[in-house]
């Protein structure tokens, strides 16, 4: 067949993926998850996450294989996250692609986290329009993308803003222990926000003043909200009063979905871009895409959204975006490539 069969390793944070796709049709999503691991600690914590990659490698590559219905040999190329993520956990994953890559004799691509998350939408959408504002939202980042080639050729991958403190994700995470509930702390705050009231409390919206936005026009603040929660919920603890979690919830809820709704579209308007892409594990929530796709159909923006379990790291993302670099020739990696923890989001194919 003449669309490229690649696998892909997905191991930045604390999930073992691996997916198969050929062309842009999805084979395979395998994820191994050591989320449990993390949950009493409250949040991922590194060497633990690195060991569970480890431990889940070699099954996750069969378990992908056989809901494929392929054998390793029949692939074209591997793909692999080298970054950005946890040091340790990358490397886990790259020295496994270099594995394959090297006793199989194909091509090893060396590709982004944070571009796999606009490519995996080819898998549910078909191709990507480009140019495109892609907004990636996730424990670790909060960033706006000019997309005009996905695989990064020429400058296609151009970054127009980005969190400058806490990510949306990682506020989640946190304002989800000040109210007791349980790590991670996203799909537990949209679920206890669904039964909330949005507009219960006024929490502030960083980094949207007229000042602000002459600065930062386009980047993310949510440290401010996240401490603007903890005030709150401490002034009624310490008034003797129960804290109203679902309503506490939806408003907190409501200030992240509604900033970062905001400064996609301004970027989309900005840049005369009628298609926005959103990405990363924020995407799956409700609010968001609701409030997304309610506010760009009124300004003529088309949004897409892959499903839930494609927003997630996972192994398909990273498979996706290594088949376009087989498609459009773009030249392999080099088996000395590197796992780089603090990769650049326009530092899409490693050389």
């Amino acid at each position: 067949m003449s669309e490229p069969l690649v696998l892909g390793i997905e191991t930045s944070c604390d999930e073992t993926g691996v997916g198969i796709v050929r062309g842009h049709t999805l084979l395979a999503d395998a994820v191994a998850s050591s989320v449990d691991e993390h949950a009493r600690f409250g949040g991922v914590v590194p060497e633990v996450a690195s060991r569970a990659h480890l431990e889940a490698m070699v099954p996750t590559i069969e378990r992908a294989c056989e809901t494929a219905g392929i054998q390793l040999r029949d692939i074209d190329a591997v793909a692999v996250t080298n970054g950005p993520g946890l040091a340790g956990a990358l490397l886990v994953g790259v020295a496994a692609a270099k594995a394959l890559a090297l006793g199989l004799g194909k091509p090893i691509y060396g590709v982004n986290h944070l571009a796999s998350h606009v490519a995996v939408d080819q898998l549910e959408h078909g191709p990507l329009p480009e140019p495109c504002v892609a907004m990636l939202v996730s424990g670790g980042h909060s960033s706006l993308l000019r997309v005009t080639d996905v695989t990064g050729q020429d400058g296609g991958v151009d970054p127009m803003g980005q969190t400058i403190d806490d990510a949306a994700g990682e506020a989640f995470d946190k304002v989800a222990r000040l109210l007791g509930l349980p790590f991670p702390g996203g799909p537990y705050i949209d679920k206890a926000a669904r039964e909330g009231d949005s507009v219960f409390i006024d929490f502030p919206r960083g980094l949207t003043s007229r000042r602000d936005l002459e600065r930062h026009r386009f980047d993310f603040s949510f440290s401010g909200l996240k401490t603007a929660v903890a005030r709150w919920v401490e002034a009624k603890e310490r008034a003797g009063e129960p804290v109203p979690v679902k309503d506490v919830a939806a408003s907190f809820q409501e200030a992240v979905c509604d900033v970062l709704v905001r400064k996609a579209l301004d970027a989309a308007s900005s840049e005369g871009i009628e298609d926005l892409l959103i990405g990363g594990g924020v995407a799956a929530n409700s609010r968001l895409r609701f409030l997304a796709e309610e506010r760009a159909e009124k300004l003529g923006v088309r949004v897409r959204v892959p499903r839930p379990g494609l927003c997630t790291d996972n192994g398909a993302m990273v498979a996706a975006l290594g088949a376009e670099m087989v498609a459009r020739g773009r030249t392999p990696s080099s088996l000395d490539l590197p796992a780089d923890s603090s990769l650049p989001v326009d530092d899409v194919l490693a050389g």
